[in-house]
C-alpha cells in the first residue's frame, strides 16, 4: 500500500499541471460544499440566538384563552376554570429531567396606572414574582437590591425596575427610595434590574422588529407576587417559567411542565396552559432556511461529478501512456490485483489531494462571504471530514473502469505497444 501511494504521488509530481487541472473539479465541488454549509450552520445558529436569545435556556408556559394568550384586564373569555398552581406542581415541574429551575409569576401585559409625581409610564409591564424569578430568567441587579425573604414575609410594597421603566420614570434622577404609584398604591424602588447578558438582534425588516420590540411598552416593574392582591383585588391566575438545563431540552421540558400545570384543568376546557417554544420557531425557520440552501449544495455536487468524470479521463490516458509499463510488470510476474489497486490508489491519492485544497479554498470561501456579505459563518468540522472522504470516494469509483483496463491488459500485446 505505501508503495502504491509512492508510486501515485512521484506520478501526480510528473505530471503537475494534468493533475492540477484533473482536480480543480473536485476542489470546486468540496469548496463550494464547505463555504455553503459553513454558511447554513451559522445562519442556523443565528437563527436560534435570534429566536431564543442570550441563551439563558428559559422557556415559558403561558395560560391561553382559545388561541390566544390569557389577559386578565380583560377576564376570561372561553370555558373552563382559571386555574391556581400550587407549590407541589412547582415542586413536580422542578423534578422533571433536564429542569434546572421553576418559577410562577402574575402578569399584566399594559398598564397606564404607574406614576412617579407628576409622570407616568404608559404602556408598561406589572409582574409579581417569587423569588426565584430573576435567577431563573437570567436576570441580576444592577443598582441597589433584590427582594429578599422579608419583603415577602412582610408583605412590603416594593419594586424593581428595569432600565426602559426607569427611563420613562425618572429619566435623570436615580430611583433608589423613590416612592411609585402603581394603581394609587405606594410601592418604594428598592432596585434596578437588568439581563445578564445583553442580547441585541439583528433586525432585518419589520416584521422581525415587531418580533422583538412590537410588544416591548415602555418599561417593566416587578414587585413581589404576595402584593398582587393589593394592586388588583382579587385572584389571578399565574404562569411559570422553567429554566432547562440546556437549549435542546427546552421544547421538551415547556411539553412536559404544561402538562402538570394542565393536571386539574379540563379536558375540552379552552383555558390551558401551552408552552410558548422559542426553540421550535427556531427549528422551523432553520427547516426553511435549510430547505433553500439544500438545492445550494445539490448544485454544488454537480461539480463533484465533473470532477469525477476528469478523474476517470486522465486515468484512461494515464492507463493508455503507461501500457509497455503494465505488461513488463504483468510479465514478471505481477497479479491482476496489485495492477487494479495500484491505479486505484492513485485515483484515490489524487482526488484526496483535491479534497484537502478544496476544504482549505471552501474555508477561505466562507470567510470571505462572511466579510462581505455580512453572513455568520460556523465550520463544520463533520462537513470537513465527510467531504475529503468523499473526495477519495470519487476517487475510487471513477477510477475503478481504467483500474480495470489496466489490469486486464494483456502483457503480450502490451509490450508489442511499445
Amino acid at each position: 500500500m505505501l508503495e502504491n501511494i509512492r508510486l501515485a504521488f512521484q506520478g501526480i509530481w510528473t505530471h503537475k499541471m494534468r493533475s492540477f487541472l484533473t482536480m480543480l473539479g473536485i476542489i470546486i465541488g468540496i469548496a463550494s460544499i464547505i463555504s455553503i454549509v459553513s454558511t447554513i450552520k451559522g445562519t442556523t445558529e443565528q437563527i436560534k440566538e435570534q429566536l431564543i436569545g442570550a441563551g439563558n435556556n428559559a422557556v415559558k408556559v403561558l395560560l391561553y384563552d382559545g388561541s390566544s394568550e390569557y389577559d386578565a384586564s380583560w377576564g376570561m373569555t372561553g370555558t373552563g376554570k382559571l386555574p391556581q398552581l400550587t407549590d407541589e406542581q412547582k415542586e413536580e415541574v422542578r423534578k422533571l429531567e433536564d429542569v434546572e429551575n421553576c418559577t410562577f409569576f402574575y402578569n399584566r401585559g399594559y398598564s397606564d396606572n404607574i406614576y412617579y409625581m407628576d409622570r407616568s409610564m404608559q404602556g408598561g409591564k406589572v409582574y409579581g414574582i417569587d423569588e426565584e424569578y430573576l435567577a431563573t430568567c437570567g436576570y441580576v441587579i444592577q443598582a441597589g437590591r433584590g427582594f429578599v425573604k422579608a419583603d415577602y414575609e412582610g408583605y412590603r410594597k416594593v419594586a424593581l425596575l428595569d432600565e426602559e421603566a426607569v427611563g420613562s420614570l425618572f429619566q435623570d434622577e436615580t430611583p433608589l427610595g423613590k416612592t411609585i404609584e402603581i394603581r394609587g398604591e405606594p410601592f418604594v424602588v428598592v432596585g434596578v434590574y437588568a439581563e445578564a447578558e445583553k442580547f441585541q438582534p439583528i433586525i432585518n425588516d419589520y416584521q422581525e422588529y415587531y418580533t422583538y420590540y412590537g410588544n416591548a411598552g415602555t418599561g417593566t416593574l416587578l414587585v413581589p407576587n404576595v402584593d398582587w392582591p393589593i394592586i388588583y383585588k382579587y385572584d389571578e391566575p399565574e404562569n411559570a417559567v422553567i429554566k432547562a438545563a440546556n437549549t435542546e431540552a427546552m421544547t421538551k421540558v415547556g411539553d412536559r411542565a404544561a402538562k402538570i400545570l394542565n393536571g386539574d384543568l379540563e379536558e375540552n376546557s379552552q383555558i390551558r396552559y401551552k408552552s410558548n417554544d422559542n426553540l421550535e420557531m427556531a427549528k422551523k425557520q432553520q427547516d426553511l432556511s435549510q430547505s433553500t440552501n439544500g438545492q445550494l449544495l445539490w448544485i454544488a455536487s454537480i461539480s463533484l461529478l465533473v470532477g469525477g468524470i476528469g478523474v476517470m479521463n486522465i486515468m484512461l490516458v494515464s492507463v493508455t501512456e503507461r501500457t509497455s509499463e503494465i505488461g513488463l510488470k504483468k510479465a514478471i510476474g505481477a497479479r491482476k490485483k496489485r495492477i487494479l489497486f495500484q491505479f486505484l490508489t492513485e485515483a484515490a491519492v489524487l482526488t484526496s489531494m483535491g479534497g484537502v485544497v478544496g476544504v482549505v479554498s471552501g474555508i477561505v470561501l466562507a470567510n470571505v462571504i462572511s466579510r462581505m456579505a455580512g453572513i455568520p459563518i460556523a465550520i463544520s468540522v463533520p462537513a470537513i471530514v465527510a467531504s475529503v472522504g468523499f473526495s477519495m470516494v470519487i476517487g475510487i469509483v471513477f477510477g475503478l473502469l481504467p483500474s480495470i483496463k489496466a489490469a486486464n491488459l494483456n502483457p503480450i500485446e502490451a509490450l508489442r505497444r511499445d
